[in-house]
């Protein structure tokens, strides 16, 4: 009898687990980027607050994602030299390097495609942010009430942080080994994990219960 319900409880979470995994969502939205050395790291304040540095990289990415830990980050090599080539400096204002990747076709809303990556230099006032550098270059953006980015250079032209189940999304591209949570590698996630080891101690639990009042 013992035996029998811990196979059932871990079928139950078995069960549980996947369709957990049937149900995950993500949302379609443009991330934000800053250039730690040759890395991308996910930007702690949105672009309207955050004021780069002259020299400073920074990229946006529009991609179906369900979190900043499995975020698509830009693609490409991003080198300011490279992107700010043809920009001289000039006294009294800043160069910012930027990074625009539109995505792909299978994280693209219904009706659009995404324009080619591309990469500008915004030469702005030392003390403009992000988004203004953007607007700088990369006009029409649009914004929702909340002040939350939802198109850059007219793309797309609706919508803005939609969920979007995974059934919705059959052709989402997969994170690279470089963006995904060790939980999205195939195996079991932590929350499976954790059931199972509940099951081997209740298992062991009871076992232990039997054989004392033997």
């Amino acid at each position: 009898m013992i035996r029998r319900a811990l196979l059932l409880l871990l079928a139950s979470l078995l069960l549980c687990a996947g369709a957990g995994q049937a149900q995950a969502a993500g949302y379609r939205y443009w991330s934000f980027w800053e250039r730690d050395g040759g890395h991308w790291v996910y930007a702690t304040q949105g672009p309207s607050l955050a004021r780069p540095s002259d020299g400073d990289v920074q990229g946006f990415r529009f991609a179906v994602s369900e979190d900043s830990a499995n975020a698509s980050r830009p693609r490409g090599k991003a080198d300011f030299a490279t992107i700010c080539a043809k920009t001289p400096a000039q006294d009294g204002r800043k160069r910012v390097a930027l990074v625009i990747d539109f995505g792909t076709p299978s994280d693209a809303p219904e009706g659009e495609t995404p324009p080619a990556a591309r990469t500008a230099c915004a030469r702005v006032s030392p003390d403009a942010t992000t988004a203004e550098a953007l607007a700088a270059v990369a006009k029409p953006l649009r914004y929702d009430t909340n002040a939350l980015l939802c198109a850059i250079a007219g793309y797309p032209e609706k919508g803005c942080g939609e969920q979007v189940s995974q059934k919705q999304t059959p052709g989402q591209r997969k994170p690279t080994a470089e963006q995904k949570n060790p939980s999205d590698d195939g195996g079991p996630s932590v929350g499976l994990v954790a059931g199972i080891a509940v099951v081997v101690v209740l298992g062991g639990a009871a076992i232990w219960q039997v054989r004392r009042r033997g």
